[in-house]
């Protein structure tokens, strides 16, 4: 499979540390290093196994990690008086800090959006909100890139790595699921991530509906969203680029 993929909306290692915490509900304080470290690594491994460009701060973190968790493994010092530093307080410190970052950065952006519903530029259509049969506006959380890449581990955790590696002939590529699922969701006005890997009739065709998702979520064309934190995901049009995706496949010659 020679596809390879930059996202724009990729998060960093922090991001990752902080999603594994909050997705097991850990205490933030009280890290299972040897836990944690082992879900990383399992992360890393599937972003290397779809070829998503890993930085080399993910490795940085991985190496981080690993350290910390040698460290807590090492007996106590009897001749030490003083009390030895938690290995893991200076990782704490960070994630705090950055999870506080993060707040403070979402707090801004809602801001931005309530001053943009009080300043409106004359003639120009906003995007219709979406709204629920009962009137009230709908509320959802929108997938993180590791939420797609949970889901993706799931639809493949019995799928052996040996697969990954097989070369096959191209039956299908990741140009043809992309146009697929946007025809899909013409018909459907959403599509649960979980139904998509289901459709597939092979291991490697997961691979490229996976691969899809991403590239259309990168393209700004759909949404991938959940009703809660950690749910099912389900992918809907981005209303706000439909038409000048229409468009581009209308000029396409035939």
């Amino acid at each position: 499979m020679n596809y390879k993929i930059r996202l724009d909306m990729f998060e960093g290692p922090l991001d990752l540390l902080l999603y594994l915490v909050k997705k097991d509900h850990l205490n933030i304080y009280d890290i299972p290093i040897a836990k944690v470290t082992r879900q990383y690594l399992e992360y890393i491994d599937l972003m290397k196994l779809l070829d998503l460009n890993i930085a080399g701060e993910f490795l940085v973190m991985a190496a981080t990690l690993m350290q910390i968790k040698s460290k807590m493994l090492l007996p106590a010092e009897e001749s030490v008086e003083e009390e030895q530093e938690d290995p893991r307080a200076e990782l704490v410190k960070r994630l705090l800090e950055y999870e506080k970052f993060k707040q403070i950065a979402e707090q801004l952006r809602e801001k931005e959006l309530t001053q943009q519903d009080v300043f409106k530029r004359p003639k120009t259509e906003s995007p219709a909100p979406d709204i629920k049969e009962d009137g009230k506006k709908e509320v959802y959380f929108e997938a993180s890139i590791f939420d797609l890449i949970s889901a993706f581990s799931r639809a493949v955790k019995d799928i052996p790595k040996e697969v990954f590696y097989e070369v096959i002939k191209d039956q299908f590529t990741v140009e043809q699921k992309v146009h697929e699922i946007l025809h899909l969701l013409l018909v459907e006005q959403e599509v649960r991530l979980s139904a998509l890997f289901s459709t597939v009739k092979s291991k490697m065709e997961i691979i490229v509906v996976f691969l899809a998702v991403l590239e259309l979520a990168k393209m700004k064309e759909i949404i991938a969203r959940q009703d809660a934190a950690f749910e099912e995901i389900t992918i809907s049009r981005n209303k706000e680029n439909i038409i000048p995706y229409e468009r581009r496949d209308q000029a396409d010659p035939a």
